[in-house]
């Protein structure tokens, strides 16, 4: 079968490994569909992840279906269109006894820390699985891994009533603008130096964005929230000017929650820490409720992720695929290795 490992920085090695045949009594055999290139696997293939183990299989955003079960699995039968966490954790640390196994002492992750999904088959877990709703596109169960961060994330502070900022337009501020709006915050406001992501945002049903390379935060905020100021700010855009902005205009008393991978720890302000008594909150991926939350509201519309599909490559593509991103940082969002598809882009 087909498996695409990073060996290195910007090094992809194709090659032909053993076809899985047998799994335990609580695991599927899948077939993996669509795998979702992430932000902070542009990362790894650039070298500025810090927590990539070189080499391991790329993929953690996936989407698959069953073709064997073991004896014990009642979560799913052959022929569904399932998800799964990439999360591997040792269930026996502090963390992991009180349920916050996403923040495991001892967590490994596919594709960074472990093996991912870049392989035609795949044996998940039946304890990380997610049965997707019958008519669910393909494209869309790959992508309720980002959509399950977004979900978590926005659940980090309470947001009913409150006005939000999301610094970022990328797929992840997207996707947190979007639950921001799903969870009640009052007014959320997007913005980014991109305007093509601005409208995507704007597209997914995001009313207030602003291009923060042409108006200052502060002023974008006053023409959104007035006098209101807002409350909340969500940083996903990884760069120390996105969040020193966010500390310096969020309300005093506020929250910021910190979504981004940051390649360089940036300088904060510790004046507005401290004096201005804000909540400097992490996030950090998601547990399993948040992806089950993540599939209810995509299949009932609540989330939008139509407009910010960008682009699709076979498996034996996958490099090509890192380079449309390269090349497109101010375009791209979400882009697809689609394994039914040859490298003609025909249908298998």
């Amino acid at each position: 079968m087909r498996q695409v490992r990073l060996m290195s920085p910007g090094v992809l090695e194709f090659r032909n490994v053993p076809e899985i045949t047998e799994v335990g009594p609580k695991q599927l055999l899948l077939r993996v569909r669509r795998i979702g290139i992430c932000g902070s696997e542009v990362h790894s293939w650039h070298g500025t992840h810090p927590a990539t183990y070189y080499p391991v299989v790329q993929g953690h955003e996936y989407s698959a279906t069953v073709v064997k079960t073991g004896s014990q699995v009642s979560i799913a039968s052959v022929g569904d269109n399932v998800t799964a966490r990439p999360q591997l954790v040792c269930g026996k640390c502090g963390p992991c006894r009180k349920g916050r196994y996403n923040v495991c002492e001892n967590l490994r992750v596919q594709a960074f820390q472990a093996d991912g999904a870049a392989s035609d088959l795949i044996i998940i877990d039946e304890d990380r699985i997610v049965k997707l709703p019958e008519g669910m596109s393909l494209d869309y169960g790959a992508m309720i891994e980002p959509v399950a961060v977004a979900a978590h994330a926005s659940g980090r502070t309470s947001l009913e009533g409150k006005n939000v900022v999301v610094s970022g337009a990328g797929t992840i501020g997207n996707l947190v603008a979007q639950f921001a709006k799903l969870r009640g915050a009052r007014k959320v406001l997007v913005t980014d130096i991109c305007d093509s992501r601005l409208k995507t945002a704007s597209e997914c049903g995001i009313e207030n964005v602003a291009n923060v390379s042409k108006i200052p935060l502060e002023k974008a905020c006053k023409e959104c929230f007035s006098d209101e100021g807002f409350q909340v700010g969500f940083e996903v855009a990884g760069v120390e000017s996105s969040i020193r902005s966010l500390m310096a205009d969020v309300e005093k008393g506020g929250s910021i929650v910190v979504v981004a991978v940051f390649g360089k720890d940036p300088s904060l302000s510790m004046f507005h820490l401290g004096e201005h008594e804000l909540s400097l909150i992490g996030t950090m991926m998601y547990l399993h409720e948040d992806y089950l939350t993540a599939v209810e509201a995509v299949s009932k519309g609540g989330v939008n992720l139509a407009p910010i599909v960008s682009a699709r490559f076979p498996l034996e593509q996958y490099d090509k695929a890192y380079a449309y991103l390269d090349s497109h940082r101010e375009t791209a969002m979400k882009v697809l290795i689609d394994l039914d598809l040859n490298s003609e882009n025909q249908v298998i």
